[in-house]
């Protein structure tokens, strides 16, 4: 019997079709005309808030890429890492909170939902890059 790791770790590919679906609603405005652009849009950061979390199944004990690699064993560069992902989630937090009770313009509340979706995600990848600075900083030294 299989790992639960490796099983989440199997599961975690499928951010790959939905972000493709999440790519479709970001482009269907310019193909199908412009009346339902941030319908469209919403859509879109919703699925690509799903995709997000996903991709946080990973094995986080392992680097995907050169680059992440470079970043999380480098003490100096994940903190920034870090800093900057955790400013993005409260802009989107503040964003879809805002759309969602505070104003009056129409496409700001259409993409309110959309906002805290992807804020959601994106919170898991937080999670995840916590853990892989964690893990990949202690096998630098």
């Amino acid at each position: 019997m299989q790992s639960a790791k490796d099983f989440f770790h199997k599961i975690s590919y499928l951010q790959y079709p939905i972000m493709a679906v999440a790519l479709f609603f970001c482009y269907r405005p310019l193909f199908s005309g412009l009346e339902n652009i941030w319908a469209d849009l919403n859509k879109g950061l919703v699925f690509l808030g799903l995709g997000v979390s996903f991709s946080t199944l990973q094995d986080t004990t392992k680097t995907q890429n050169k680059i992440s690699k470079r970043v999380f064993e480098n003490p100096r560069y994940s903190r920034i890492f870090l800093i900057i992902l955790s400013f993005q989630i409260i802009v989107f937090i503040g964003m879809g909170l805002v759309g969602m009770f505070l104003t009056e313009i129409q496409a700001l509340q259409e993409l309110s939902f959309g906002f805290l979706i992807f804020s959601i995600g994106l919170l898991g990848v937080l999670k995840a890059a916590v853990e892989m600075a964690e893990n990949h900083g202690k096998n630098a030294r």
